[in-house]
C-alpha cells in the first residue's frame, strides 16, 4: 500500500500586509509633512547665482506678490498705499532701523511694486536692504 504524504504547510510569514502598511504609513507621512515656509501670499522668487546669506536671528520681511500687494511678517497689509506699508514696516521693526529688511517679491511682480517697497524702507531709514532670490536650476 501507499500512503500519500500530506503536503507540508508553509510556516513562514507573509510580509505582503506588513509592506502596504509600511507604504500606506510613509505616504501619510508624506502628504501631511510640510516642507516650506507657508505665506498668505504666494509668490515665484526670481533667481540668481551666488552664495546664500546667512539667516540674521531679527529681520523684517516684506512680502510682494504678483498682483502688487503686500505682506510684513506674513500680515497682508489692507492696501498697496506706501504710508500702510511705511506704518506697517514701523511696526514690525519696533521703530529699529537697523533691523536687517529682506523685501521677497515675486518674479512677476511689477518694478513699480518693488521700488514702492524700497522707497517705503528708505523713507524709514532702513538701510541694511535684502532683495531676495533663489538659486538657478542648472540644466
Amino acid at each position: 500500500m501507499r500512503f500519500r504524504r500530506k503536503a507540508k504547510l508553509d510556516n513562514g510569514i507573509n510580509l505582503t500586509p506588513l509592506i502596504d502598511v509600511v507604504f500606506l504609513l510613509l505616504i501619510f507621512f508624506m502628504v501631511t509633512t510640510t516642507f516650506t515656509k507657508e505665506t498668505r501670499l504666494l509668490i515665484s522668487l526670481p533667481e540668481a547665482n551666488g552664495v546664500p546669506a546667512e539667516d540674521a536671528p531679527q529681520t523684517v520681511e516684506l512680502l510682494v506678490n504678483a498682483e502688487g500687494n503686500y505682506a510684513v511678517n506674513g500680515e497682508n497689509l489692507i492696501n498697496r498705499e506706501i504710508k500702510t506699508i511705511m506704518a506697517a514696516l514701523k511696526d514690525a521693526s519696533g521703530g529699529n532701523i537697523e533691523m536687517p529688511l529682506i523685501i521677497t517679491a515675486d518674479a512677476d511682480a511689477t518694478h513699480q511694486a518693488v521700488v514702492i517697497a524700497m522707497d517705503a524702507a528708505g523713507q524709514l531709514g532702513f538701510s541694511k536692504l535684502n532683495i531676495a532670490t533663489q538659486q538657478t536650476k542648472r540644466q
